[in-house]
């Protein structure tokens, strides 16, 4: 089923819920959070809440890991959470469906891909080129990882099709482990798991889906337009709290970074998540602004054309709310 069908079905089930659930829109200082997974990619918001950057803007942070972009938004739009952190491209999916109360992206977290290439085999001075002919476990068809994937190995020369066999039928929570078994000659993958398995000799990060593909508003924060309109204030301190957690992830020492958002990662170690800090930070994926632009906007687009994902084109203004960033930076 693609990421479209999904959303259509999950937006149905979305609307039923919230037609029976009771809306509370007055309860402002406390704010229903959904991010799609639990990632040392999302560094800023867990330093929002560790260093009481939330707390300072007089809100009461109440963040749940809803797992997978269908998940999150069937939360967001059943008014199980005020606020999702999730891709962009959701949005699109979902008001290319008709709905009469978009989501509507507020606050940018990230804007890189935040996946790297990982070969089995150390390469020295690696090109594009030593792909054709491999074997290469993607990420599944239609989420924003795969999308990218393809679009990094056209932008390089590589037809994903014809000059490489793809394998895109893994499910993303055993795209490692498959890997780490033997499945595949080059593996796309997010932090922390390429660190370990440089570290455990198992692949060797060789390049960067994020600095292959440019600026894109890869995770972001959206609520549904209503409750944008009737939480202004509210919208506003969130995005301000953000907008310091962005900075302070951008001044203080990796290692600083690290100790703070731990609490949040007890499986990885300390030093596993002040080096995949220092990766993401050093190649632009954590967003130093809350403001999500212009021509990253249409780039997103772009990227999902091309990968034949994109179910209509939608004008930034349409899905794109500046006012927050604007007044908070």
């Amino acid at each position: 089923m693609t990421m479209l069908r999904r959303i259509s079905l999950l937006l149905f089930s979305g609307l039923l819920i919230a037609s029976l659930a009771a809306c509370s829109w007055g309860e402002s200082d406390k704010v229903r959070v959904a991010e799609v997974t639990r990632s040392i990619f999302y560094a800023p918001q867990y330093v929002a809440l560790s260093e009481g950057f939330f707390e300072e803007e007089g809100l009461n942070v109440d963040l749940t890991t809803t797992w997978g972009g269908d998940q999150t938004m069937t939360t967001l739009l059943s008014d199980g959470a005020d606020i999702a952190l999730v891709g962009a491209e959701t949005s699109i999916y979902v008001y290319a469906q008709g709905a009469n109360d978009p989501a509507v992206n507020f606050a940018q977290l990230t804007q890189t891909d935040g996946t790297f290439l990982v070969s089995r085999e150390k390469i020295e001075d690696f090109t594009w080129d030593d792909m054709k002919g491999s074997t290469f476990l993607g990420q599944r068809r239609g989420g924003m990882p795969q999308m990218v994937g393809e679009y990094v190995l056209k932008d390089n020369g590589i037809n994903p099709r014809t000059d490489l066999n793809l394998i895109q039928n893994i499910d993303f929570g055993n795209i490692a482990s498959a890997f780490a078994s033997g499945t595949g000659d080059y593996v796309q993958l997010f932090e922390p798991q390429a660190t370990l398995f440089e570290q455990e000799g198992i692949g060797y990060i060789v390049d960067s889906f994020g600095t292959q593909s440019g600026e894109v508003p890869y995770t972001v924060y959206m609520a549904k337009e209503s409750f944008l309109e009737k939480n202004d204030e509210t919208a506003e301190r969130f995005t301000r709290a953000i907008a310091k957690a962005q900075k302070w992830v951008h001044e203080q020492p990796a290692s600083v970074v690290a100790e703070s958002i731990q609490p949040f990662f007890d499986d990885t170690p300390l030093d596993v998540i002040e080096s995949v800090v220092e990766r993401y930070r050093s190649q632009g994926s954590y967003a130093q602004s809350p403001l999500l632009k212009e021509e990253a906007w249409y780039h997103l687009q772009a990227i999902m054309d091309e990968a034949g994902e994109l179910p209509t084109e939608v004008e930034y203004r349409t899905l794109v709310n500046t006012d927050f960033a604007n007044r908070v930076e």
